[in-house]
């Protein structure tokens, strides 16, 4: 078997910048000399995950998630250790190679990872067919038609690459295969009918590619234009698609949203492309109408809030509620923008505005956001109160609102909204309070009894464990002071437990000629002390000039050791005087440790 060469993963290591590689999934504010951001491994409000550039190592105060930066990647994409390599080596440019028991041989891909670039390159050369036959076709004018006749311009078309399948089924596997693809790898491409493999899932149907962050064709959309059918029609899950966890446009609206840090959430491909042509460029959308919490951590790498811009039927106000829990579960602040053109028209959507009244109107149309507790409040009102004193209607206003209410973290914030609603409403506040209140406990107590305890016990720091832990933080970068402690310091001389099986964890490392911070992590059996270095290594505690850090230290621990030895000597002495036996070697032993001794006390004192 052969296994990637420790040549090319230091070549990563070396080459990776952990800025850019972290920025991708989290949004860093530099704070002394780390960077902070939400941690992606959980939900949380406040900033608790941390990026030290410098030893390229993070670690999450909230959850303990931590390690270096191929850890990082192999989490968060949940891809095994090769896999994370690979995903790598393409980045920094790294030409992998390969090593067997009796030599190295040249770099070969992984099965995973080149399926997932053929498949790529298939969606690309798809997206591009479907983009010529409804541009330059005649089979492709219906489309080019309806989209004329909603308002879009050929340059939202161009830029979208938006294109059309022939009505022939069977046009496209006949087309690939002519160039080469095999029935067995079109089988798995997510193009085709499982139950009849030559058979397209897309005819006679106007398609929006759907990408990648990286403006990669990933999955496509269908929409019918005329006959029988589902009006819209999505790909199934592949290695490069997964639904839950993307967005569509987000490759276009990533400029939009960073600059803004605000994103515009809609609907449908349609209503986006409106937004976008109408130069609200920072608007996306959920496949779908339901908005996930994974699509929430993916938007809140890059943006503060998200505003909600779902159509105004019934459908799409229960998915703005939950889209609301959604936002608020994961720490994003959230508005709704309902579409207003003027004149008491009616408008459901972006696209329909775009197509009615025009670009400027809807550009002006979506700036109208209210913030989410203003707009259930006034939901709850329209919703479930027929006039003044309707005591029964309050009651179910109070429900509707409690699960909302639950998820606001600022005790001011609840206070407003508590008054906000009795006024609504027409009742006391006090009552209000109250009846919300016992809600959210039941509420929290729901959440509480769901919770894991991921208590652990202390670390105490002393003079060992700190020089343990100046060692252990930067054993990646500067792998020669583990050298150097070895050599000085036998485990054997370490009192302190955690220390020696930090010290036990690097020795490990040291022989296997691995001194990865992800490495010695794994090395490290205790949970309380793979969290305390894992937090170590992404704080500034043992930065600068560590060589002269981990020397003073190292001496200090000496000294305390020499000392120990000197007690336990004089007692040895003592006990053999008192029994007539030979101190010879125990006094030469004693000078021994006095010379050691003035030596470093000299050192330390100088």
């Amino acid at each position: 078997m052969a296994f990637i060469s420790r040549k090319s993963i230091d070549e990563i290591q070396n080459r990776l910048d952990p800025l850019a590689i972290v920025g991708e999934y989290v949004r860093l504010e530099q704070r002394g000399g780390s960077y902070w951001g939400l941690c992606p491994f959980h939900n949380e409000k406040t900033p608790s995950f941390s990026l030290n550039p410098e030893r390229k190592s993070y670690y999450c105060f909230g959850c303990h998630a931590g390690g270096g930066i191929i850890n990082f990647v192999r989490d968060i994409e949940g891809l095994s250790f090769p896999d994370a390599l690979l995903h790598l080596a393409k980045k920094t440019g790294v030409r992998l190679e390969y090593e067997r028991s009796g030599g190295v041989e040249e770099r070969r891909d992984d099965s995973l990872e080149r399926a997932k670039d053929e498949l790529a390159e298939l969606y690309r050369r798809v997206a591009g067919s479907f983009h010529h036959i409804l541009s330059e076709t005649e089979e492709g004018r219906r489309a080019r038609e309806y989209l004329r006749a909603r308002g879009i311009r050929d340059e939202s078309v161009a830029r979208f690459r938006l294109g059309y399948a022939p009505s022939d089924r069977f046009w496209l596997y006949k087309f690939l295969t002519k160039k080469g693809y095999s029935a067995e790898f079109l089988a798995k491409s997510a193009l085709f009918s499982r139950n009849y493999p030559q058979s397209s899932l897309f005819s006679a149907r106007l398609i929006f590619p759907i990408n990648d962050r990286q403006g990669r064709a990933a999955a496509f959309g269908g929409r019918i234009l005329d006959g029988d059918g589902p009006k819209y029609l999505n790909s199934p899950e592949s290695p490069l698609y997964r639904k839950r966890e993307t967005l569509f446009a987000l490759d276009f609206a990533l400029p939009g949203i960073r600059r803004e840090k605000s994103v515009y959430l809609c609907e449908g491909y349609m209503d986006v492309i409106a937004l976008h042509q109408a130069g609200v460029t920072n608007a996306a959308a959920p496949l779908g109408t339901a908005f996930t919490g994974e699509q929430a951590r993916l938007v809140r790498r890059w943006a503060d809030t998200v505003n909600l811009l779902f159509d105004a039927d019934a459908a799409g106000e229960a998915a703005t509620e939950k889209a609301i829990l959604v936002c608020r579960e994961n720490g994003l602040a959230c508005g709704v923008t309902r579409l207003d053109a003027g004149g008491g028209a009616p408008f459901k959507d972006p696209a329909d505005i775009l197509l009615n009244v025009g670009e400027e109107v809807l550009t002006e149309s979506v700036k109208k956001v209210t913030v989410d507790m203003d707009y259930l409040i006034a939901k709850s009102k329209a919703r479930f109160l027929t006039g003044p004193d309707d005591a029964r209607g309050v009651t179910r206003a109070v429900a509707f609102l409690a699960p909302f209410y639950a998820r606001i973290e600022s005790e001011t914030e609840k206070e407003a909204f508590v008054r906000k609603a009795a006024l609504a409403w027409g009742v006391e506040a006090r009552a209000v309070r109250h009846d919300l209140t016992s809600g959210q406990e039941r509420t929290a107590d729901n959440r509480r009894a769901d919770a894991v305890n991921t208590a652990q016990r202390t670390i105490t720091m002393n003079e060992e464990l700190y020089v343990l832990s100046a060692v252990a933080v930067n054993c990646e970068t500067r792998p020669a002071l583990f050298e150097e402690l070895r050599k000085n310091l036998p485990n054997e001389e370490f009192e302190n437990q955690d220390a020696k099986e930090l010290y036990v964890a690097l020795e490990e490392c040291y022989r296997a000629a691995d001194m990865r911070l992800d490495a010695l992590l794994l090395h490290i059996a205790d949970g309380a002390l793979r969290d305390f270095i894992a937090a170590k290594s992404a704080g500034r505690e043992f930065s600068g000039k560590i060589e002269e850090i981990v020397a003073g230290a190292l001496r200090g621990v000496k000294v305390k050791h020499l000392e120990r030895r000197s007690r336990k000597l004089d007692t040895e002495i003592r006990l053999a005087m008192n029994a007539g036996r030979e101190t010879g070697d125990l006094l030469l032993e004693k000078q021994f440790v006095i010379d050691e001794l003035r030596g470093l006390q000299g050192v330390r004192n100088g």
